[in-house]
């Protein structure tokens, strides 16, 4: 028994500390940036495009490159002319018959081996001029190190969105328990009351079963109240990378919406979507660039040095020593039956097709910043209306409470009054969710929900 006390206690405790966790809205906003799986991924496509950028950065300088090479042939042979008299023609008379003497030549005798044969050498090459071959790759490799950048904080902007969304839907839930839990206690204290009323005869059972039912509908109330903010924390630790299951609490209500803020619908700069449009339509001139370099001369030097060792000759090594070399190449295009021209062709037409796509993106971006403006604009107004609904609700209760007290109104207009106040008060819950919604969908349309500047990963 001792035993099982003791596990349960190893058990329940660390659950009990687990369950004092509170988060804020920050602090969700870091977890989800630091553990979410789509942002991982886009950081480690902005790291991979930087290793691109740096090995077309590369081509700007010289290549080195060491080879060898190593034989072994067990081929030999030789040649033997043979000896003999051979005449002997003047020198430098004109005359083209011989002078009737003879000279001995006592033949040649060649005896070849291969053997072992091994070379070996460095060899440096360098692009000189390649029509702008290099330097447009890199100038496209560096844009689409700072598109991946750029991508990296529209994947953290929409990051934070959904983090901010299912924080706000936490809070919400929390607010719907609130009202419940509010509306249930006021129907038990009238049933106490109807009850004891009844019991005195001054009251029908009438009255007592039609407050039961609604009190039993308020504990349907509460039950779905605590399964959605279950259901909604489950939905918040799925986003900051924490178990389903945690048994976490937000702090707080939900976060000041700036009631100065300055709304504006004409600049959309901000946007990390506007940037990677411009990147997009410069890679895009970039590459009319690259293709147009095909039509253009290219020039190139190259330095070698080379040492060759082997194949003996009447047992003499023949070769045994190194050589300079230098190299220049120059090639120029001359005719390739449109296949290079229609290249640049189909590039120029693909420039013209990026800015299309930019200009139509530009104006789809500007009418939803108009949209969102107008959502928070409402959201505003509808939360002020539902706080001012909220309050003559809650004077209409009290009216009606007073005057079913002394007998001058009756119990049903009295529970509908009651019903009025916890429609009112979900609606305001709703109505301030909605609002801090819109509120971070503005600041999402105009580019101002995330600072490029505060990156999670900061890879140059």
């Amino acid at each position: 028994m001792k035993k099982i006390s003791i596990i349960l206690l190893s058990i329940l405790c660390p659950a009990s500390l687990f369950a004092q966790e509170t988060l804020s809205l920050q602090q969700c906003r870091e977890m989800a940036l630091q553990y979410n799986k789509e942002m991982a991924a886009s950081v480690k496509q902005t790291e991979s495009a930087l290793y691109t950028m740096r090995s077309y950065k590369g081509n700007f300088f010289p290549n080195f490159t060491a080879s060898g090479m190593g034989l072994y042939s067990t081929a030999d042979g030789g040649y033997s002319s043979g000896g003999g008299f051979l005449p002997v023609f003047p020198d430098g008379t004109g005359q083209s018959l011989p002078t009737g003497s003879f000279a001995y030549f006592p033949g040649i005798d060649l005896k070849y081996k291969v053997g072992t044969v091994y070379m070996g050498g460095v060899k440096v090459e360098q692009p000189l001029y390649m029509g702008g071959k290099i330097r447009s790759a890199y100038r496209m490799s560096v844009l689409g190190k700072e598109m991946a950048e750029m991508n990296e904080v529209l994947t953290a902007t929409e990051v934070i969105l959904k983090t901010d969304k299912a924080y706000a839907l936490v809070v919400k839930a929390q607010e719907m328990k609130i009202v419940a839990d509010k509306y249930n206690a006021v129907l038990r204290e009238l049933l106490s009351n109807i009850e004891s009323a009844y019991k005195h005869g001054l009251k029908p059972q009438n009255d007592v079963l039609k407050v039961q039912v609604k009190l039993n509908e308020s504990e349907l109330s509460i039950r779905k109240a605590e399964n959605a903010l279950r259901l909604a924390t489950m939905n918040l630790c799925h986003l900051i990378g924490k178990p389903l299951i945690s048994d976490i609490r937000i702090s707080g209500d939900y976060p000041v919406v700036e009631k100065g803020l300055d709304v504006q619908v004409s600049d959309i700069s901000a946007r990390p979507e506007y940037a990677i449009l411009n990147k997009q339509v410069e890679i895009a001139g970039q590459q009319v660039r690259l293709n147009r370099s095909e039509l253009l001369p290219k020039v190139g030097i190259m330095g070698a040095y080379d040492y060759v060792h082997g194949f003996e000759l009447n047992d003499q090594t023949l070769m045994d020593k190194g050589s300079f070399s230098v190299l220049l190449n120059v090639s120029i295009p001359l005719f390739h039956f449109g296949e290079r021209s229609n290249k640049v062709r189909a590039a120029k037409a693909k420039l013209l097709q990026s800015r299309l796509e930019q200009e139509n993106m530009n104006e789809q971006m500007m009418l939803e910043l108009t949209q969102a403006a107008n959502n928070l604009d409402e959201a505003r107004l509808e939360s002020e209306l539902s706080d001012r609904s909220l309050l003559q609700a809650e004077e209409n209760m009290r009216i009606s409470k007073s005057q079913y007290d002394v007998g001058l109104e009756t119990l049903s207009d009295y529970l509908e009054a009651q019903a009025l106040w916890q429609q009112a008060y979900e609606t305001q819950v709703d109505a301030h969710f909605q609002l801090y919604l819109n509120y971070v969908g503005y600041l999402k349309a105009a580019g101002a929900l995330y600072d490029s500047t505060a990156r999670v990963s900061k890879e140059k």
